[in-house]
């Protein structure tokens, strides 16, 4: 499909600076952006004779800009959605979360995904960095959604130990080749599910490919206490000195990090991926992330999943990030709401390796949202990419597109997605689980 947005606001994200223009998609990627005009001209200017529209699309005076990057995530959460809350973290994961997981199957969760990706569409979410059971179903459910999803593995003492290693070795082959909406990392779900061996071979892993390794990290204050119980030094420390982290990656949630393991962070180039509706609703903790920008670390936004969120929206998220900064600083101009509108795209891009979403640019793909202006809580037009930080919602979604597909707009999903049939599966797997 070729398409020709036009009348548009256009925020590119290779600044914040935006201008009214135009934008091309031909088939999955980005044809042109710029001021637009004559068309012949920009034709011209491209060095081609001229493009067939399948739809040109007046976009009112609304925004373009990049979709937004969800950097962690679990998807088939969703069946999970209100069923264990008001607990603290270790109760909630150990004694609701994982007896529940037990229950699931492949099928389960190829359904349970195709709830969330409903739910990421509607908030603007283009990538996912999802970490779940069963990946190969994960991995399928997003494909036939159209959804952009990058996987890393979970392995844990859990599975057993040579299990979880063969698992995620025959998983980096295959989901790597499964479709260009998808790709997938070596990772585990965290120091305190695995053992010291288990560690060692994932770290053996990541050297063997050269590869990047991302994990739960220094989540709460009691995980990072009983690390150092055990090893006499924090998780960033530990997988540090296994050489966990030789080729990049980073860590998921970043919460309890002290100088040095930011001063680790920096020198390998590491990514810390920040959830603060989870870690508000679990009381974990608020993340130092002026402490992590100073450094020059590179910061991504995750929601987490939805068991603990218990909502997948990146509006949300970008506001508690700024919002609880500037609570922990006690300063209100901690975190600039800029500089968490490039953590919600071009970092989370970076994060998960997706260089070619990250901002819109010819030749990039087209990942791509419209946001609605013309609601009370887009007016006035006085900073709109900062208020896109503080009152945006995902209200404001306009049309969310994936690889040059319009899956989302005007409230309405594509027409092959059925999303009463969704919205039944899940109810029905939440009745048989019970």
């Amino acid at each position: 499909m070729n398409y020709r947005f036009h009348n548009a606001k256009i925020l590119t994200m290779e600044t914040t600076d935006i201008f009214e223009g135009e934008l091309w998609v031909q088939d999955d990627k980005i044809l042109y952006v710029g001021k637009g005009g004559d068309a012949a001209a920009v034709c011209q200017s491209l060095s081609i004779e001229s493009v067939l529209w399948d739809r040109e699309i007046d976009c009112g005076g609304n925004l373009l800009m990049p979709g937004f990057k969800d950097a962690h995530t679990h998807s088939a959460m969703t069946f999970l959605r209100s069923y264990a809350d008001d607990l603290p973290l270790q109760d909630w994961l150990f004694q609701q979360v994982f007896p529940m997981e037990d229950k699931l199957d492949g099928e389960m969760i190829y359904h349970l995904t195709k709830l969330a990706v409903l739910e990421y569409l509607t908030s603007g979410i283009t990538s996912i960095f999802d970490m779940y059971l069963s990946p190969e179903d994960t991995a399928r459910a997003c494909v036939e959604m159209g959804m952009r999803c990058v996987q890393v593995s979970g392995a844990s003492g859990q599975e057993g130990f040579e299990e979880s290693l063969a698992k995620m070795e025959e998983r980096y082959h295959s989901l790597n080749n499964f479709d260009p909406l998808h790709s997938y990392f070596i990772g585990f779900h965290a120091e305190y599910t695995c053992s010291k061996a288990l560690l060692e071979q994932v770290a053996a892993m990541a050297h063997k490919y050269k590869a990047p390794v991302f994990t739960h990290l220094s989540e709460t204050k009691a995980e990072v206490e009983g690390c150092r119980e055990r090893y006499g030094m924090s998780p960033v420390k530990l997988l540090n000195s296994l050489g966990m982290f030789d080729y990049g990656g980073g860590g998921y949630h970043c919460v309890w990090m002290d100088e040095e393991d930011m001063d680790i962070f920096a020198e390998r180039g590491l990514s810390v991926v920040t959830n603060p509706g989870s870690n508000t609703k679990l009381a974990s903790g608020i993340a130092p992330i002026s402490a992590y920008l100073k450094r020059g670390i590179n910061v991504a936004v995750g929601t987490d999943g939805p068991a603990s969120n218990n909502c997948l929206d990146m509006f949300r998220e970008m506001f508690l990030v700024t919002g609880l900064a500037k609570l922990r600083e006690q300063d209100a101009a901690a975190v600039d709401a800029l500089e968490v509108l490039k953590m919600a795209t071009v970092n989370g891009a970076k994060a998960m390796n997706l260089s070619d979403t990250d901002v819109l640019a010819a030749g990039k793909q087209a990942d791509v949202i419209l946001i609605d202006l013309h609601q009370p809580n887009m007016q006035p037009l006085n900073n709109i990419a900062k208020n896109l930080v503080y009152s945006g919602s995902k209200q404001n979604v306009k049309m969310t597109m994936v690889r040059g597909r319009i899956l989302y707009e005007n409230g309405q999903f594509a027409k092959d997605i059925d999303v009463e049939e969704i919205y039944g599966k899940a109810n029905e797997i939440i009745d048989s689980l019970r």
